[in-house]
């Protein structure tokens, strides 16, 4: 495969990820583990509830922030036990990945799924289920456009 993408090292993109969650104070206690920092806020009152969060230039927004996320017309046809974000996993580029990684797996242990490892696209990352179950991949960064061969086969996750 060829790549027809400039190398710069960031990428911008005009996608915005937005996570719906019944809680905005579990959601900035967790980030902050994390490193996130609050931007702004916007109260929860019933439908109209939305926090935005920062990790360097990674932006996450969560909406709703109450039990009103549950009446949402399309979250409402799914029980409230569903796991949040299945199918799904947010990538999240982290700087000095190795340090980082010993500062979360240090602050929230039983989060982590996927310890720090070399990956056969030979960048490292790691991986952990938030306390809502969204599946995020925290990886070294690098220009999502560029291409990068699989060193091996990618193994079945355990």
């Amino acid at each position: 495969m060829t790549s027809t993408a400039n190398n710069s090292r960031t990428t911008t993109t005009d996608t915005t990820t937005e996570l719906s969650v019944p809680d905005f104070a579990q959601a900035k206690d967790f980030y902050s583990m994390l490193g996130f920092k609050v931007v702004w806020e916007e109260p929860p009152n019933k439908l109209n509830g939305y926090l935005v969060m920062k990790l360097d230039n990674s932006i996450l927004c969560f909406f709703c922030g109450n039990d009103y996320v549950y009446e949402h017309p399309y979250f409402r046809q799914y029980p409230k036990t569903t796991k949040r974000g299945y199918g799904v996993e947010i990538s999240i580029p982290a700087i000095n990945i190795d340090k980082y990684y010993a500062r979360v797996a240090k602050r929230i242990p039983e989060h982590v799924y996927q310890p720090l490892k070399l990956q056969p696209w030979g960048k490292k990352d790691f991986r952990i289920e938030d306390c809502f179950g969204y599946f995020l991949r925290f990886n070294e960064p690098w220009n999502v456009l560029d291409y990068l061969p699989l060193n091996s086969d990618y193994p079945i996750l355990s």
